[in-house]
């Protein structure tokens, strides 16, 4: 802005010194009024300039004596006809043509001046501002729109799918029917919230598949998972054992899964697997971090308990339970389960594709699998002893022999009328 400044007052001093000049010839020659203006173009506005003299000298009047009457100025004399006299309309046409002359000369000036021809935009790098908030409004309105998709479809996001590893060791399953059997006798309405046995699993990873190009894509993602897996067990078995009861929330009861050496691997696994879906494009993964766990009962699989006053799990259900041990699950199989498919004729999650994890070498056991397997001689025993105390117990507090009956019934019933939500 300085340099604007300095570059204006300069134009305006050059045409100042050509403006004074004009006047100061002006000042030497007395003002002449004509009564009536000369026909032409009117002045240009904000021009107001007086115009110079004319080159030829007007006549003067003679000296006036100190007796004189006072001086008035000269005027243009109408002869006796009405009309002007040559010399006179001479002296107009004159003053018109340098009146004109004048003001081109003036204008002209201007234009000389340093500073006509100087882009101010370019020489001060002034922005189009408007043409910036267009686009910045553009930028804005497309990230928002994007934040608005986002948001919507993580609002949408609902689970059809997980990772599962299914749990087939007989003698867990066994001890999670004992149970679900003491509960049953508790409290029978919640024979309908019970999980039934073909359907015990870990999960591993939720995700939403909504058609089967997304399904396709998430069985090439748990392909590529195999090699990953192998890598973290590094040739090693994971075996997964189960001690103890807990809830979420008093709402969903699982066996726990017990604290060891074999956790860090699992997690492991699980946020390889968590990983691998989401560069596939696939929505994958909770809110919550990830807490191994087997279900084996749900009261939102009979949301009429609610109505009937059943709102929680009473954890006097399952005291005698608090640290049960249920056995050990040697880790084979990850399945690509459907929670809404209808479900296998053994119980199972309808399942899209599987991989096999720590095959075995067909060598003799070692000495820790010899242990293992020791532990479940001796676990089986004890669930037997402990199944036997409850029928007897049952068959105390029950008229006839034909209760038991009623509850194998309701169970069965219960397991035919499960929902396929995992």
């Amino acid at each position: 802005m300085q340099r604007l400044q300095v570059l204006l007052r300069r134009g305006l001093r050059l045409g100042g010194l050509r403006a004074s000049a004009s006047l100061a010839a002006a000042a030497r020659t007395p003002a002449v009024r004509p009564r009536a203006p000369p026909a032409g173009p009117e002045p240009r506005p904000g021009l107001r300039l007086r115009l110079p003299p004319c080159s030829r000298p007007l006549r003067q009047p003679a000296a006036a004596g100190p007796d004189a009457p006072p001086s008035r100025p000269l005027t243009m004399e109408r002869p006796g006809a009405g009309g002007i006299n040559s010399s006179e309309s001479e002296d107009v046409s004159r003053k018109k043509e340098m009146s004109e002359e004048f003001e081109a000369s003036t204008v002209d000036s201007l234009i000389n001046m340093p500073f006509a021809t100087i882009d101010i935009k370019d020489d001060y790098e002034i922005t189009d501002v408007p043409q910036i908030k267009l686009k910045r409004n553009i930028e804005n309105e497309q990230i928002k729109n994007d934040q608005i998709k986002k948001k919507k479809r993580q609002k949408d996001y609902q689970p059809n799918y997980f990772l599962s590893i299914p749990i087939t060791n007989k003698e867990i399953i066994g001890g999670i029917k004992i149970l679900q059997n003491a509960i049953i006798q508790q409290d029978k309405r919640l024979a309908k919230a019970m999980v039934s046995d073909g359907s015990f699993h870990i999960t591993l990873l939720v995700m939403q598949l909504l058609n089967e190009d997304e399904v396709n894509i998430g069985i090439d993602a748990l392909l590529e998972l195999k090699p990953f897996v192998e890598e973290i067990l590094q040739g090693k078995h994971l075996t997964l054992p189960f001690q103890g009861i807990d809830t979420f929330g008093n709402q969903v009861g699982f066996v726990k899964l017990a604290e060891g050496d074999h956790i860090i691997p699992l997690l492991e696994i699980a946020e390889t697997a968590k990983k691998t879906f989401q560069e596939k494009g696939i929505l994958a993964g909770e809110s919550r971090s990830f807490k191994p766990h087997l279900t084996f009962m749900k009261l939102s699989k009979a949301p009429w308990l609610r109505k009937n006053g059943v709102k929680k799990i009473d954890p006097e259900l399952y005291e005698k339970f608090i640290s049960h041990k249920f056995g050990e699950e040697l880790c084979s199989r990850i399945d690509l389960c459907s929670m809404l498919k209808k479900k296998q004729s053994d119980g199972y999650y309808h399942c899209e594709s599987s991989i096999v994890i720590g095959e075995k070498d067909g060598g003799e056991p070692d000495d820790a699998e010899l242990v293992r397997l020791s532990k479940r001689l001796v676990e089986n025993a004890v669930l037997k002893a402990v199944q036997q105390y409850l029928e007897e117990t049952q068959n105390k507090k029950q008229l006839g022999e034909g209760s038991s009956v009623k509850i194998e019934e309701a169970e069965r019933n219960g397991n035919d009328s499960d929902n396929n939500r995992k």
